[in-house]
């Protein structure tokens, strides 16, 4: 099994590499882009890994839940017979692992909300080398959220000009705080996190007649060029789950 020393000193570097990304000289220079998949409860699906296969080598799977700090899943070492897994892994037969030919593959059966993460795959050799960077958003009709989230369907891009894009949650009696993250996905790249918003809902609204909680929230955007161009999704912790919006397209105008 992993030491919990050796454990906890790569969490250690884990948070300082998403903290403080100057101390580039305790990381490699390879750092993933972020890939968004929506998935639908009572789904499979299989996060794939790739190395060079070094024997001594050692493969990590983080999970990092919307505003909250990374943990380790997974830990696998060639030479080590007792390879770990956090209790999530461990006792929950929904989660496994393929290890074989240069492949470090997590497959996730059944998909459920609280399975809505982002989850890193991790490469340590010498160095950390962050391989794959993956974003999940499980949906599924029948699931029982008692809130929503709503984006306009699309914006059209002025050259110099701006855009406000907003983000409406619906909530109904759950009226707890929120923390909103903004995402952005276009031709070039795939989705990765440009904004956070954390802290007090001072753009909500109660209405305890029809027992309903909206909040609106904003991302003000300006000197706009085609480089802004892709589509925007908010991504909002309520009720206890993480809810996406279907996105908002933004687009250069004439097209």
């Amino acid at each position: 099994m992993v030491s919990s020393v050796f454990a906890f000193s790569l969490l250690c570097l884990f948070l300082g590499k998403m903290v403080q990304m100057t101390e580039t000289q305790m990381f490699s220079s390879v750092h993933p882009e972020s890939r968004f998949i929506s998935a639908q409860v009572g789904g499979n699906l299989t996060l794939k890994c790739f190395h060079d296969g070094d024997r001594s080598a050692r493969l990590y799977w983080f999970k990092q839940n919307l505003g909250q700090k990374p943990k380790i899943i997974s830990h696998f070492f060639k030479y080590n017979v007792n390879n770990s897994s956090n209790e999530e892994l461990k006792n929950n037969p929904r989660f496994t692992l393929d290890t074989q030919d240069g492949k470090y593959h997590l497959t996730i059966t059944d998909l459920q909300i609280s399975d809505s993460a982002s989850y890193y795959c991790v490469y340590y050799l010498y160095t950390l080398t962050f391989l794959e960077n993956i974003i999940i958003s499980v949906k599924g009709s029948g699931v029982n959220i008692k809130a929503v989230v709503q984006q306009s369907a699309s914006e059209t891009i002025q050259p110099g000009g701006s855009v406000t894009l907003n983000c409406t949650v619906h909530t109904g009696t759950c009226d707890g705080e929120h923390s909103v993250y903004w995402f952005k996905d276009s031709d070039e790249s795939h989705p990765g996190l440009i904004y956070t918003h954390l802290g007090r809902n001072d753009q909500c609204d109660n209405k305890p007649s029809t027992q309903t909680h909206t909040c609106v929230y904003s991302l003000p955007m300006s000197n706009l060029s085609v480089s802004h161009a892709g589509t925007y999704y908010c991504a909002v912790t309520s009720c206890g789950r993480i809810l996406f919006g279907n996105g908002t397209k933004l687009e250069p105008k004439g097209e």
